[in-house]
């Protein structure tokens, strides 16, 4: 029997990282562009096209996205495994809920490809499992990689790999292991894929799972760093037709100087400390992680039935990158709003006694902002 071309790696446990402070999310971090030399390649984005006219809004799906084939998805597979369709998977586990979930980051890695910056994209698909199992109340407590490329580069990797241990200290859990897989011609040269897995764990009476939800219950928005990791195929169209590189300044009024790449590719804003610091002092009945959806599709899994959500459009500020995307990509609202978070990356379902000081206690580096109510009737309004 021949060996096999597919190598593959697994990496032992991580030593646990040091309890960290638990005041909230860390500052995003300030990207660098790497130098001449440092590995940058040609700043240039290919995304194929098949718009009919210069003039024609852009979408998701014509991006080749599409939500509603995902939704369709989710609903047969259901009929196989009838408990999925939160944002985390619950197991039960004495008096506890194991807590699961998995993702990657998406076509953000195009961007990390392009840019060179291969330091904080570990940060995203960190972010990307921890926040969604924080929505049940779940404290995070493992995390597993998975890594694929078609020749390893041990550099690059070494770079990704300290990402994602970034993201776990962020998060209070450990990295206990992984995979690397090299399979030839699978992927493009200088090219990677990576997939996340995170469990943690909390008791079965602290289980936040929305069921008392009612109305007049407020919506609480916590803050994005911009559009986190989902949307990038169709920031990526928006981008090509923009003309801009990735290292021209991104269009906004605000004096603050900041490159198209930075702030595409801030790293997603990682809630478990903030969330979990507001959860303990009560109030909160549901969590919604502001992904692929946006707010039209996620903020209603978190619902019993019959209800919905009025937004107060005015209610927060919504970051430059999302303004220039609109834009230049002639977005139109509704499309905007279900497919990128818009500058609020979680929201948080609190009665009503509870909002005022939930926000009070979020002022500083950490802010919060009363972004809706829920009402009768089911869906997403916006006013």
């Amino acid at each position: 029997m021949t060996t096999s071309r597919v190598l593959h790696f697994l990496r032992g446990p991580a030593t646990s990282p040091a309890p960290a402070d638990r005041r909230g999310p860390r500052q995003p971090q300030r990207l660098r562009f790497p130098q001449a030399g440092e590995g940058m390649r040609l700043v240039s984005v290919a995304c194929s096209s098949s718009s009919t006219g210069e003039d024609e809004g852009m979408t998701y799906k014509g991006a080749g996205v599409d939500i509603d084939a995902g939704t369709e998805l989710v609903r047969r597979i259901r009929k196989m495994a009838p408990g999925i369709g939160g944002f985390g998977g619950l197991y039960p586990f004495g008096d506890d809920f194991l807590v699961a979930g998995t993702d990657g980051v998406g076509t953000k890695l195009k961007l990390a490809f392009e840019t060179g910056i291969h330091d904080t994209i570990g940060i995203d698909l960190v972010a990307m499992s921890v926040n969604d199992i924080v929505t049940s109340g779940a404290e995070p407590m493992f995390f597993l990689d998975y890594f694929a490329t078609s020749k390893l580069d041990v550099d690059l990797a070494e770079k990704v790999i300290k990402g994602i241990v970034d993201g776990c200290e962020q998060s209070d859990c450990v990295l206990l292991g992984g995979e690397t897989a090299e399979m030839p011609d699978f992927y493009a040269e200088g090219e990677y894929d990576l997939s996340g897995f995170a469990v943690g764990k909390v008791k079965k009476d602290k289980l936040i799972d929305g069921k008392n939800i009612v109305k007049g219950d407020v919506l609480i928005g916590l803050p994005s760093s911009g559009v986190h990791s989902n949307g990038f195929s169709l920031a990526r169209r928006v981008l090509q037709k923009s003309g801009l590189s990735l290292s021209d300044q991104l269009p906004r009024n605000d004096g603050i100087t900041t490159t198209v790449g930075e702030a595409l590719m801030a790293p997603t804003v990682i809630y478990v400390k903030q969330v979990l610091e507001i959860i303990s002092k009560g109030g909160v009945k549901g969590l919604a992680h502001i992904t692929g959806g946006g707010f039209t599709d996620n903020i209603p899994r978190v619902f019993p039935s019959g209800l919905g959500a009025k937004i107060f459009t005015g209610s927060w500020e919504v970051p430059p990158v999302f303004k220039w995307l609109q834009q230049v990509g002639n977005i139109d609202d509704a499309e905007m709003r279900r497919t990128f978070n818009m500058g609020i990356g979680m929201v948080l379902v609190v009665s009503r006694e509870s909002a005022d000081r939930i926000i009070e206690d979020t002022h500083g580096s950490s802010p919060a902002y009363r972004i809706g109510e829920v009402i009768e009737g089911e869906g997403v309004h916006y006013v």
